[in-house]
């Protein structure tokens, strides 16, 4: 079992023809709402790949929350640790132009995640076989999780998104890291060489179409992407998360994890929306045989 520790959001999506410039005001040409937020993202494609989970988190008492609960349990996502709060449900405005998306994000009821809410159900977390956390929520939260997950000895994979609140204390303390280039630059300088020797196994660089980096104790090691045409790269990172825990947890080794992690990030962005292009485990293996599902 996976269980996700993390945010959810209802993702405000508008397609538009170039951004704004600061005082402008442009048309879009397409809106719509989606299910979202990096928890929630990550626990449904690791859902949808096979894996039985578990999803912790906050939602508000409103529309958002409830359409957010529905796409989860039609997922057979177990939902009965989801908490409802007076505040209202996260929100993401996602501007999408060429290939590329700026996100603004309203955390609302997410950052009323609390540790009593984890230490409530660290039986499930003692059962896991690994936790995703993100940091989309409160940071005593996720201290407090890692403690019981070191506690239980289930180890972690966390996706330091955003990175200004990672604390390097944690590093000790998870199994696997995954940042993107931009956020590996802000969470341990320019020296990418230097940084993943001396995390190796540990430290997994994403390279959105490139593929991802890791050291393996000896070598250097790039595992490149699937080249393919990008409609929304918005749910890339979360799939790729979802699908390398999934792979882990099934037994696959680092490497082939990564590579099965690549394709199904890659399908992922063929797709507007987050959730909505997150593949089966028939269609990532279909890709990987080389050929695709329709």
């Amino acid at each position: 079992m996976i269980t996700v520790i993390g945010s959810l959001n209802m993702d405000l999506v508008i397609e538009m023809a170039y951004f704004p410039q600061q005082g402008e005001t442009v048309l879009g040409d397409q809106f719509q709402t989606s299910p979202g937020g990096k928890g929630a993202n990550q626990a449904i494609a690791a859902a949808r790949l096979g894996s039985e989970v578990t999803m912790i988190g906050c939602v508000g008492n409103d529309s958002f929350g409830d359409t957010l609960r529905t796409a989860l349990a039609q997922e057979h996502i177990n939902t009965k640790s989801l908490i409802t709060t007076s505040q209202p449900t996260g929100i993401a405005n996602i501007l999408v132009h060429d290939q590329d998306n700026r996100i603004i994000v309203v955390p609302g009821a997410n950052y009323q995640l609390e540790p009593a809410h984890i230490e409530a159900v660290k039986d499930v977390i003692s059962r896991s076989q690994m936790v995703i956390l993100q940091l989309e929520i409160p940071k005593e939260t996720i201290a407090y999780a890692l403690k019981l997950c070191k506690e239980a000895h289930v180890p972690v994979l966390l996706n330091p998104a955003p990175a200004a609140n990672f604390d390097m204390q944690w590093m000790e303390d998870i199994a696997y890291i995954t940042p993107n280039e931009i956020e590996c630059a802000q969470l341990f300088g320019d020296d990418v060489d230097r940084i993943l020797e001396k995390y190796p196994n540990k430290l997994i660089i994403t390279l959105g179409s490139d593929g991802a980096r890791y050291f393996d104790g000896e070598y250097p090691i790039h595992v490149p992407g699937y080249m393919t045409k990008a409609v929304d790269t918005t749910g890339a990172g979360d799939t790729f998360n979802g699908a390398l825990a999934y792979a882990l947890v099934e037994g696959q080794t680092l490497d082939e994890a990564v590579y099965f992690a690549n394709i199904a990030a890659s399908l992922t962005v063929e797709k507007l929306g987050a959730q909505s292009g997150m593949p089966t485990l028939s269609q990532v293996y279909a890709r990987m045989a080389g050929f695709d599902e329709e």
